[in-house]
Parts: structure tokens; C-alpha cells; sequence
């Protein structure tokens, strides 16, 4: 049983999008939804540095972007389930046939200039931990003020707050966490400070029509699988001001018996999370078109679903 999963922000590096776009037809079609957004995908994917693919406006639809070109790529696939770790969810709400590909970039298009907004009131961010126990680390969290805002499994959770609280927690780190990361974000994305985000969601999703998802929908809410495709756009806007519960929707890969997971470009992030929290399943992650011919290889291993209900 196959799941097909897209990474979340922080995952993009300079360039990254470059050996793509020499595959047939990736460059028209980056163009294309590009005109549809209005922002040059192909420039910030190729050329632009790590400062500029910081920018939520620009990750956010880039990454999106990526991913459903390297999901493209793969063919006539048939994944089992589907999911999406944060902004990935919208690349997974495609995937699934809730949204087609132009929608989804239109709403990530809206979603990554309102965080952007909503960060810009405070100054904010995020940190990876490494190790400990979860609850005495989520309490930690909570006593400096910070959010448990990604609960990602496998001995990681990322916190999220203002710069003086991640300070603090870099001088006072919970029991048992052996490191503290900073990520490359530009915002405490998932907690109260994105607030602001959520109303202009609400408003850019009036105008989606969703379809139910073909596939299995793996919600980052509470690791649950969504059958109805307004209820996948209801927790698409709801998600970021909430966290990220990726720890359970491992807890849900286990239970529907998935065997293999494929990351789609710029992958290694999940993947890393499921070397460690599933152990048994297969993994791959696609970094670049030279991943293609192994991934196609282990899906049509793994894949139980019949061809016809892919739609990404």
C-alpha cells in the first residue's frame, strides 16, 4: 500500500527546481501557472537565492509547484493515500483530485501572501527539537510561551514564537532535547499569530469548488482521513493558525497498512521522519528526475489502487 506525500516549508533550496524543468513539457507548464498566479515560478525555482525562496509569498507556491511537477513526472500513477506535511497539504488536496492544479496554486498563491502578512506584524519564527519526551517537552514549550506547532514524530517537534521566546529556549531547552534548530521560515506559522491569515483563507476559498478526494485524504489536523472535499478546504484554511499533527498521520499510515511512501520533490524531509517512526516501509524521496525511474519501480510494487484513480 502506497502513500504519496509532499513536504512542507523549509524544504526548498536554491535552484532546486532546475533539472525539472528540462523534462518534457515542465517548462510551458510551470509558465502556465505561473501567468496564473502572477509570479515567476521558473526564476525562483533556477536563480533565486536562499533569501528570496525564504519569502512565504514565494516558497509556498514554489514548493506546491515542484511537487506537482514531480508527481506529473511519475506518470500514470495510482497512490493508495495521500498527505501533506503543512503547505503540502494543499500539493496532497491535488493529488487527491480535490482541487486541480491551477486552483491549488491560486489558493497557495493567497495563502503564502496572508502569512506573509501575518508575520510581518510580529517578529517571529520557528525551531526544531531533537529528541525528549514529548509531553514534558510540549510543557516546556508552554511554560515559555512558545507553541508545540509541528508535532512531526520520531523525536521531533518544532516550536514556534516570537524571537525573544525562541531565545529563551535556546538558553533553557527542555529535559532530554539534545538540540535546538532553527528553521528556515519567515513566521510562527501554525499558532495564534497567523490568525490574521485565516479570515483572507475563508474569503479565497468561497470561490473553490472542491471535488471528494479519489484517494485516502490524510488530515494534519488529527491524522484522520477526510471524506468530503469541503471539509478538506475547511481544514486547508482552519490549519494554519493550528498545528501540525504529522505525528499522527504516521499513526494513520500504520493503520491502513501503507508499505511504501514517496515524497515528491524537494523530498527528504518525511522521508527522514518515516526512516525512524515507520519502520518496515519503503521509502523515496524525489530530489531530482534521476529519482524517477526508482520511485516508478516502487510504486508499482506498492500501489494497490487501480491506475484510473490518480489525478495529480
Amino acid at each position: 500500500m502506497l502513500v504519496l506525500v509532499a513536504p512542507g516549508q523549509g524544504a526548498q533550496t536554491p535552484g532546486f527546481l532546475t533539472p525539472w524543468l528540462d523534462l518534457p513539457g515542465a517548462a510551458d507548464r510551470v509558465a502556465a501557472w505561473s501567468d496564473a498566479i502572477g509570479l515567476d515560478l521558473a526564476h525562483y525555482g533556477t536563480q533565486a537565492d536562499a533569501d528570496a525562496i525564504r519569502d512565504t509569498a514565494v516558497a509556498q507556491p514554489l514548493l506546491v509547484a515542484a511537487g506537482l511537477l514531480s508527481a506529473a513526472a511519475l506518470g500514470d500513477i495510482a497512490p493508495d493515500a495521500v498527505a501533506g506535511h503543512s503547505v503540502g497539504e494543499i500539493t496532497a488536496a491535488a493529488f487527491a483530485g480535490v482541487l486541480d492544479d491551477t486552483a491549488a496554486l491560486q489558493l497557495v498563491r493567497k495563502r503564502g501572501l496572508a502569512m506573509a502578512d501575518a508575520a510581518a506584524v510580529t517578529k517571529t519564527g520557528m525551531s526544531a527539537l531533537l529528541g525528549g519526551d514529548p509531553e514534558v517537552t510540549v510543557a516546556h514549550l508552554e511554560k515559555l510561551g512558545l507553541t508545540p506547532a509541528n508535532v512531526n514524530g520520531a523525536g521531533q517537534i518544532v516550536a514556534a514564537g516570537t524571537l525573544e521566546e525562541l531565545a529563551a529556549l535556546e538558553a533553557d531547552k527542555p529535559e532530554g532535547v539534545r538540540r535546538v534548530v532553527p528553521l528556515t521560515v519567515a513566521g510562527a506559522f501554525h499558532t495564534r499569530h497567523m490568525a490574521p491569515a485565516v479570515a483572507k483563507l475563508e474569503e479565497a476559498a468561497q470561490a473553490l469548488t472542491p471535488a471528494d478526494p479519489a484517494v485516502a485524504y490524510v488530515s494534519n489536523k488529527d491524522g484522520r482521513t477526510v471524506a468530503t472535499g469541503a471539509e478538506v478546504v475547511s481544514r486547508l484554511v482552519g490549519q494554519v493558525a493550528n498545528p501540525v499533527r504529522w505525528d499522527l498521520c504516521m499513526e494513520t499510515f500504520k493503520e491502513l497498512g501503507v508499505t511504501a511512501l514517496v515524497e515528491v520533490c524537494p523530498g527528504g524531509t518525511l522521508t527522514g521522519l518515516a526512516k525512524r517512526a515507520l519502520p518496515g516501509v519503503k521509502t523515496l524521496a524525489l530530489k531530482t528526475p534521476d529519482d524517477l525511474d526508482a520511485a516508478r519501480a516502487l510504486i508499482a510494487e506498492h500501489s494497490s489502487a487501480p491506475a484510473d484513480t490518480q489525478t495529480a
